[in-house]
């Protein structure tokens, strides 16, 4: 990142992570892929397991290490990867779960679309969020 921003947003499914670290003026996006991406796997009639495909834990520190510095992170995606996210940020880096002010389920928005959703996110949380850098 050339500038540090306060407010950093997350987009993530088991594909990708869209990251955005951004103040008023200025946008900073960085995507990043997990080395295996997942496939669908749908769930058989007595099968054993839930049919859900474990998350690659390198990628989500990858993703959590993209926002270390963020002072105020929303985290959004349409499904499960968004919370396992948050569980491996607990497990493994719990000051940065200071950080997180929300996660919120959003399906497939633009880059333009995430962005506007987490500027008036953001909007309403710092009216009662002192901003420290």
């Amino acid at each position: 990142m050339s500038q540090h921003h306060f407010h950093a947003v997350i987009w993530i499914d088991h594909r990708e992570a869209r990251v955005f670290h951004f103040s008023p003026t200025d946008v900073d996006k960085l995507v990043l892929h997990p080395d295996n991406p997942t496939q669908h796997i749908h769930h058989k009639a007595n099968s054993i397991g839930s049919g859900h495909a474990a998350a690659d834990k390198d990628f989500l520190h990858a993703v959590a290490q993209s926002v270390a510095d963020a002072g105020a992170v929303l985290i959004t995606g349409p499904a499960a990867a968004k919370t396992e996210l948050v569980k491996h940020i607990d497990q493994h880096d719990p000051r940065l779960m200071k950080a997180i002010i929300g996660v919120e389920t959003v399906d497939h928005p633009s880059d333009a679309q995430l962005l506007a959703f987490a500027k008036h996110y953001f909007l309403d949380k710092d009216r009662l969020t002192p901003q420290k850098t």
